[in-house]
């Protein structure tokens, strides 16, 4: 165990230093930047560390100086940890929702994980899994899923509405834009929507759809196609 320490110390003991269990991953292009800034000026810089010498801040820097073996500055931060890190990133590089989602799963967060199996699965983007998963769009979300409180409410029934939302790749090359995903999920919660009737007419006609630019767009170009050569038409706006 180290003792906080204000001075900077240095050492060429790579194996001191430990990664931090939902840090985000060492992003290697980073690390070859640095690197090759390195070798024509090592300016002073630190790393600062726990008393467990897991890495809060610098993990690319300290990579970098491992690899071309110069000596690491560092600073010991008594009681640092996944927060301190997330705070010291916002304020350089901030973090995506891929980093929140890897490191959460480091963490062995369920729902995290989860919400990773269907990501990876459908390819859709982090708005549209996070609509789907938790069942609910608000402005918050984005903030719920950065500080790791995400729930994921209705995993199958995500997984009921990506299925037929991946149906329409073969007709329509903009089947993951995001207005276009937020306009069926619209349409797959409403009883007058039938989603096989739907993808009946897509078949016939597999040119009908084209890219619309907002949600109330889509929807109301999707109820066009539902309804063509129909006598029966059907509202799907309201």
């Amino acid at each position: 165990m180290a003792k906080q320490s204000n001075q900077v110390q240095l050492t060429t003991n790579y194996s001191l230093f430990t990664s931090l269990d939902g840090n985000r991953n060492v992003n290697r292009l980073h690390v070859k930047r640095l690197k090759e800034s390195m070798k024509s000026d090592y300016l002073f810089t630190v790393i600062i560390v726990n008393e467990k010498m897991e890495i809060i801040d610098g993990q690319h820097r300290y990579e970098a100086c491992k690899q071309l073996q110069l000596p690491i500055r560092y600073i010991v931060l008594d009681g640092y940890g996944l927060k301190e890190v997330q705070i010291l990133n916002q304020n350089s590089k901030n973090w995506n929702a891929d980093d929140y989602l890897n490191g959460y799963c480091d963490l062995g967060n369920k729902h995290y994980l989860a919400y990773r199996d269907f990501k990876n699965k459908y390819g859709l983007g982090h708005n549209e899994c996070q609509l789907l998963l938790a069942g609910k769009h608000v402005k918050g979300i984005g903030k719920e899923f950065s500080l790791g409180t995400f729930k994921v409410t209705q995993y199958r029934k995500a997984c009921e509405y990506a299925d037929k939302i991946l149906m329409i790749k073969e007709f329509y090359p903009g089947w993951k834009r995001r207005s276009f995903v937020y306009a069926m999920i619209r349409l797959l919660g409403r009883e007058n929507f039938d989603f096989d009737y739907f993808k009946s007419k897509l078949e016939n006609q597999p040119n009908l759809l084209h890219d619309c630019t907002s949600v109330d767009q889509y929807i109301m170009h999707i109820e066009e196609v539902y309804n063509y050569r129909n006598r029966n038409k059907v509202s799907l706006r309201y």
